[in-house]
């Protein structure tokens, strides 16, 4: 009963560690019998291991030589079964690491590591964004969720690669999204805008359900989809497409000397991000808000509206409940 139970504990036991199980327990066997057969050329147990380590290593000190022809045989087994245990092991271990490195590239490990900020989606704005907090931190780990991805080189690209559905726990588990200290869930640009948005709201529902409190930011590209990815849990909206369209009817009207061009290098170097007005804000007005906001280093440009924007409205103008703030962040 206790053999098997000992088998069945053994061979559950991944391959190196069972490698290692059977080297020690050789060294220790062949040690313990060398010492036991010549005592006075092996005083101690210890000498004997050893000798047994150095002899199955095929090291060879000979600062212990068995004498007797018993020892010596003893000493020729312990070559042919522990020098071949060791190679055997040296080049599973081998095999292992080449292993895990292609299991990395492949998304295949979980990560366990905590306080770091978890990318869904792989885009140019993805790439982007990190190298961006590469330059600000090259500390933080950056954990990165896709299912189009087949294979990605940390050395290439220095995130560590999860391949799966963000919507699907068992994934956004071993992200480890408990531990992490912000999310960006980006848009799909390969699917039309009303799927895009479905992926990403069902995304922020799974992983605000993993994580209670970590800030949630995500990329919305319909106005009407705003209110439902707010519900679904993220902090922070942002809508690329009202952003890019304001760009590009500058860019159709702008004059000769290009004043905009200065204006768009200006705003590539903030952050812009979108918040649900906080209850304590209601009924106050613009620049109380803009106030409050700025001493989170925060600068209020503007809300949203039941869809429509208004930037930089009267100082007096009063905020009220479902209104959006538009705020940039300094860099």
């Amino acid at each position: 009963m206790i053999i098997e139970q000992f088998k069945h504990f053994y061979f559950r036991l991944p391959v190196p560690a069972r490698l290692i199980i059977t080297i020690l327990s050789i060294t220790l066997l062949f040690g313990t019998i060398i010492h036991l057969i010549e005592p006075e050329q092996f005083p101690t147990v210890f000498d004997g291991i050893w000798w047994a380590i150095v002899t199955g290593s095929t090291v060879g000190y000979g600062d212990y030589v068995p004498l007797s022809t018993t020892g010596r045989i003893i000493g020729m087994l312990l070559i042919l079964s522990g020098g071949g245990v060791i190679t055997f092991y040296i080049a599973m271990f081998s095999a292992y690491t080449v292993k895990h490195e292609e299991d990395l590239s492949d998304g295949k490990v979980a990560y366990h590591g905590t306080d770091h900020i978890v990318i869904v989606g792989w885009n140019e704005r993805t790439k982007k964004l990190v190298e961006l907090i590469r330059r600000h931190d090259k500390k933080i780990d950056i954990i990165l969720i896709d299912q189009t991805l087949q294979h990605i080189s940390y050395q290439q690209i220095p995130v560590h690669f999860i391949h799966g559905d963000a919507t699907d726990d068992f994934i956004l588990q071993k992200a480890n999204i408990p531990e992490a200290s912000r999310i960006v869930i980006t848009a799909d640009s390969s699917k039309n805008e009303k799927q895009a948005d479905h992926f990403t709201i069902l995304a922020t529902v799974a992983t605000r359900g993993n994580n209670k409190s970590v800030p949630i930011v995500v990329e919305i590209l319909s106005a009407n989809q705003i209110e439902n990815a707010l519900r679904a849990g993220a902090n922070t909206i942002l809508r690329p497409n009202d952003f890019m369209s304001s760009l590009l009817f500058h860019e159709i009207y702008k004059t000769k000397s290009k004043p905009f061009e200065s204006i768009i290098q200006l705003l590539a170097n903030n952050q812009f991000h979108q918040f649900a007005l906080p209850q304590e804000f209601e009924k106050k007005s613009f620049i109380h808000v803009m106030t409050k906001i700025k001493e989170k280093d925060y600068l209020l440009i503007g809300i949203i509206r039941e869809d429509n924007w208004r930037l930089n409205p009267p100082a007096d103008f009063q905020l009220e409940k479902g209104d959006i703030l538009v705020t940039i962040e300094a860099w």
